[in-house]
């Protein structure tokens, strides 16, 4: 796919890199050894003043990945990890400003009192019990063993248990100290139950045109500048592109399926070693099909598989079921290959059929575990022992099964539940000749089988939906785009590119002139690694967006799976405050409302609710029986903050000009009912005690946003 594209492309950035490094030697020797010797190489960040190496962070990403087994991405890792650090390094210092220190001998002891250490057959001794001295030399043992394997796992297990007993030894000292009264629990009920009625004169912002209300920019930066909290943003880039996929086209699936078509019919070839021409059979007079694939290369592996209508193709599934052994199909599109099959047998089986068995591993089967102790010899005398005593006695198959089964069977008489076909005979985790039994015999039937597991006796106690299958032999080819699909998609992808270029960067222009579709990706963040709209990840456009070097108007063609991107970077947000510009639809509404409220304000005078109704032409609102717990007032909504006042308003007294959500208020409350007095008030202190405990999950993100915390990882994971 473009591969001469793709090493000039990495040839030019290696030969950038080698020649800046020689231009600094040039200009000054020491440039060089000072860029490498640099300790801000060597960091990845910084916790109130204390340095996280490039080493700590890449053994905590090596050891977190492992653990995952890789399945999980390399920026998702970062994420992790990250927090763990810093979760680690906040806590440690939280707790040593505290005077607490947790140790080693902490860790060990919480390790040892776990149920896992504890009920360790590994750690017990002849009564059973655990023995903390065996525990001690196994670690001793580990520590000095040639092969650090296990124990760099042992010490990444430490690690986690000593971060967490930081974060819980915290925790819990805020839990000591937080609590409800009585009295609070009382207040609470109060707060919840109380009932207020008054009588509400509302003026809405939208009663004033917004053709009255202007707002500045400056006005705008200054709202941004007076509520820095709500306005910070880290840095982020926006990016236009257009996708260019390299999809296999009409005439690119006609070629692979003239070509799969051609493997049906015997086909004359030359012996490259003798000259001689040779006759290499098709599948129509195949009989060899291991020659056949050694033969011709299908990318599709030789595997006869069984089949029933529920699992062939659709559209041969008819023409197959019809067919006899030796017919041929196809060609014809599977799940994006082109294939043809050949009928090798056919049958009538159960679709699905549910068994009970009686199992013996034996040393050296894939069954067999820590426990097995039998050799092959040994458990085929075993099996057959058990099949003379239960082949006519269900009652003692099910007692044997109770015995010595091992498996989820084990306490229900060997029962293993349902089989089916498909799944029987075409997956690798089951076994042909556990299969060949369940499905070949009928109800009742009781042998004795051995499969890769081990040795078993098995009984056939239901099958459902006996009906006709097929064994097929399939070849085939995936339906993939051509090279000249490739090249001809590589090409339009460098002439958008170019054209861009030539005409000064209008982008939008070009896009509309070509006819393509420009997609946005907007907000990008410097560890992300995914662009909307594009499958897979995508680190190498964001690392490029991030770039000294990419500034506004930048142009960058990249190879992802199955394409090319030529991406724009269209704007760029550096971290701190965000700009006025982009602040303005958030905080102009917020500038008109209070702009409106003054204006609103200055229409309210009068000495009572009527003489203030009158005055703006507006009706008083009757508001009954409402609650704090309820918030809204008929005819306007929700409005916690105005009816948050009412609760500490004096009756019958006018209250003017208080501005809520949704406009400006005067009221007047007629009643307030407070909620009928409880004996006890200790369910609702319970629960505000439980409340405000349950917070402590929330004290990490407290503790992160109070500290100091510079994050410069975007230079380990390739910004340059």
């Amino acid at each position: 796919m473009a591969i001469l594209s793709k090493i000039r492309d990495r040839s030019i950035a290696l030969i950038a890199v080698i020649g800046l490094a020689l231009f600094a030697f040039v200009l000054d020797p020491s440039t060089l050894s000072d860029f490498f010797d640099s300790s801000k190489i060597n960091e990845v960040g910084e916790v109130d003043g204390e340095t996280i190496s490039r080493q700590e962070y890449a053994e905590a990403l090596d050891t977190y990945k492992t653990r995952s087994n890789n399945n999980i991405s390399n920026m998702q890792a970062a994420r992790t990890v990250w927090e763990s650090i810093l979760r680690d390094k906040i806590y440690s210092s939280q707790l040593e400003n505290a005077g607490i220190t947790v140790g080693e001998t902490d860790v060990l002891n919480t390790i040892i009192n776990s149920p896992s250490i504890q009920q360790n057959p590994q750690f017990l001794n002849e009564a059973g019990l655990f023995d903390k001295d065996s525990f001690l030399q196994f670690l001793k043992d580990t520590k000095e063993s040639e092969d650090q394997n296990l124990w760099s796992a042992w010490s990444n297990y430490f690690s986690e248990v000593g971060s967490n007993l930081k974060r819980d030894t915290y925790n819990n000292l805020i839990k000591a100290g937080l609590g409800a009264s009585l009295k609070e629990g009382e207040l609470s009920y109060q707060e919840d139950n109380a009932l207020l009625s008054a009588d509400v004169v509302y003026i809405p912002f939208s009663s004033i045109p917004d053709s009255l209300v202007s707002i500045k920019n400056s006005e705008v930066e200054s709202y941004v500048n007076e509520n820095p909290s709500a306005y910070k943003v880290e840095a982020s880039r926006d990016l236009a592109y257009v996708q260019f996929n390299i999809s296999p086209t009409d005439e690119d699936k006609e070629a692979i399926k003239n070509n799969v078509a051609s493997y049906l019919e015997d086909r004359e070839d030359v012996n490259k070693a003798t000259a001689q021409k040779i006759t290499i059979s098709g599948l129509k007079n195949t009989s060899d099909y291991n020659l056949f694939f050694e033969e011709n290369s299908s990318d599709i592996p030789n595997q006869e598989a069984f089949l029933m209508k529920n699992d062939l193709p659709k559209s041969i599934v008819d023409e197959v079921l019809e067919g006899k052994v030796t017919n041929t199909f196809g060609p014809y599109e599977d799940n994006n290959f082109y294939k043809i099959s050949k009928i090798t047998e056919v049958y009538s089986r159960p679709d699905s059929v549910k068994a009970s068995g009686i199992f013996i591993p034996y040393i050296g089967s894939q069954g067999a575990t820590a426990a097995t102790t039998k050799t092959e010899e040994q458990a085929k005398v075993s099996i057959d022992s058990i099949y003379k005593l239960v082949r006519r006695n269900k009652k003692k198959f099910a007692q044997i099964a109770n015995e010595i089964n091992t498996d989820v069977s084990k306490d229900k008489g060997g029962d293993i539940g349902w089989s089916s076909h498909g799944n029987s005979y075409n997956s690798s985790r089951f076994d042909s000749n556990l299969a060949d039994f369940l499905f070949n015999n009928k109800i009742g039937k009781v042998g004795v089988v051995k499969s890769q597991f081990g040795y078993h006796v098995l009984r056939i106690d239901e099958r459902r939906n006996v009906q006709k299958g097929v064994k097929l032999v399939s070849f085939g080819r995936e339906i993939i785009p051509s090279q000249e699909t490739e090249n001809t998609a590589f090409q339009n992808a460098e002439k958008f590119a170019l054209e861009i270029s030539a005409k000064g960067n209008n982008y939008y222009d070009v896009v509309k002139e070509m006819s393509y579709q420009s997609k946005p990706a907007i907000g990008l963040k410097i560890m992300d690694e995914r662009v909307p709209g594009l499958l897979d990840t995508q680190r190498q456009i964001i690392t490029w967006a991030f770039g000294s070097d990419t500034k506004i108007g930048s142009i960058q063609r990249f190879d992802i799976n199955n394409g090319y991107v030529v991406a724009f970077l269209t704007n760029t947000t550096e971290k701190g405050l965000l700009k006025s510009s982009k602040a303005v639809n958030t905080v102009k509404p917020i500038l008109v409302n209070q702009k409106k409220a003054i204006l609103i304000k200055a229409k309210m005078d009068g000495a009572s609710l009527n003489d203030i109704a009158a005055a703006n032409n507006v009706t008083i609102t009757k508001m009954d029986n409402t609650s704090l717990k309820s918030p809204s007032i008929t005819g306007v909504g929700s409005e916690p903050k105005i009816v948050g006042a009412m609760y500490y308003a004096k009756e019958n007294k006018l209250y003017n000009k208080v501005v809520g959500n949704k406009g400006v208020f005067a009221f007047v409350v007629s009643k307030k009912e407070k909620a009928t007095a409880l004996p006890n008030y200790e369910p609702y202190r319970q629960r505000l005690d439980s409340e405000i405990k349950n917070k402590t999950v929330q004290i990490f993100n407290a503790l992160k946003k109070s500290s100091d915390i510079q994050d410069n990882r975007a230079g380990f994971h390739g910004v340059q």
